[in-house]
């Protein structure tokens, strides 16, 4: 176990450098159990405070390095319409988004977020507790540990991600609104089910579970298969998260158009990995 990752991490209660301990065991059965039903884990108090501390103030010191966006999206994350299908599919239903990041290229390299995301310690963890190996930090540059922020009146429409498997670390609690929403499992590889899909765009609310994050808790979620959503932040306090996000295709990075709309900029990897998806998603 190395030195750094105890003053982040509460090992006395998830000793996740351990993971032959009864405790972990324990706790991976847990989260594995929950992954398969729920596509969604939450392993609560899992950051120290005074971690938490100093995540929220690398955060707030570069505030102004967030990139903020407005836009219209549907649940793929794209903006442009494609008239060529009906007017009630999936793919035509835009909805508002406003959010931003704090791209991972921004992090200083002493970063408390960045550091705990390229431990192996961690990566094992979570591989264990979704039950499946090898899995591979995002190669996306701007995406793979970013920050998310949404000031009062953000909001983070239904969408699927680019990733398989999100964490999401909850570093800054708004004083009301920002609840997330989620519809387990509703497509899997090679089959979109537009039809469940499209009942949930247009209000159907019998497959939505929501799940009220803590700063500190550890959510482990299949976000690449899972419908899902943040509610308007209401109040003047800002919500702030952090995304770390694992792939099961080291090769894999966003596409060009979701690069520039939700990061603010292309880099090279994105035009020289831009392919389609080998689970016959769309993005």
């Amino acid at each position: 176990m190395n030195d750094r990752l105890k003053t982040i991490v509460d090992l006395d209660k998830y000793p996740i450098h351990d993971l032959n301990s009864s405790i972990i065991k324990n706790l991976v059965k847990k989260c594995k159990d929950e992954l398969e039903q729920y596509s969604c884990s939450t392993i609560p108090n899992f950051i120290l405070p005074e971690s938490l501390r100093v995540m929220n103030t690398e955060l707030e010191k570069q505030l102004d390095e967030v990139y903020m966006s407005k836009e219209s999206i549907n649940a793929y994350l794209y903006a442009k319409d494609d008239p060529s299908l009906s007017k009630d599919h999936p793919k035509r239903n835009f909805m508002n988004r406003y959010n931003g990041y704090l791209n991972s290229d921004c992090f200083p390299k002493n970063s408390e977020m960045k550091y705990l995301y390229e431990t192996e310690e961690l990566l094992k963890f979570v591989s264990a507790c979704l039950g499946v190996s090898p899995i591979y930090r995002w190669a996306d540059p701007l995406a793979c540990h970013a920050y998310n922020v949404m000031k009062p009146d953000g909001i983070l429409p239904w969408h699927f991600d680019s990733c398989e498997f999100t964490l999401s670390l909850m570093i800054q609690k708004p004083e009301k609104g920002g609840i997330f929403e989620y519809c387990p499992n509703i497509r899997e590889p090679g089959n979109e089910n537009f039809d469940e899909v499209k009942k949930v765009l247009n209000g159907d609310r019998s497959r939505v579970r929501q799940l009220k994050l803590e700063p500190g808790d550890l959510q482990i979620f299949k976000g690449r298969f899972t419908l899902h959503r943040v509610t308007k932040v209401e109040g003047q306090k800002s919500r702030y998260m952090c995304i770390p996000a694992y792939v099961l295709d080291p090769y894999r990075v966003n596409t060009p158009e979701h690069s520039k709309a939700i990061y603010g900029k292309v880099l090279p990897i994105h035009i020289e990995r831009n392919q389609a998806r080998s689970d016959g998603l769309i993005d």
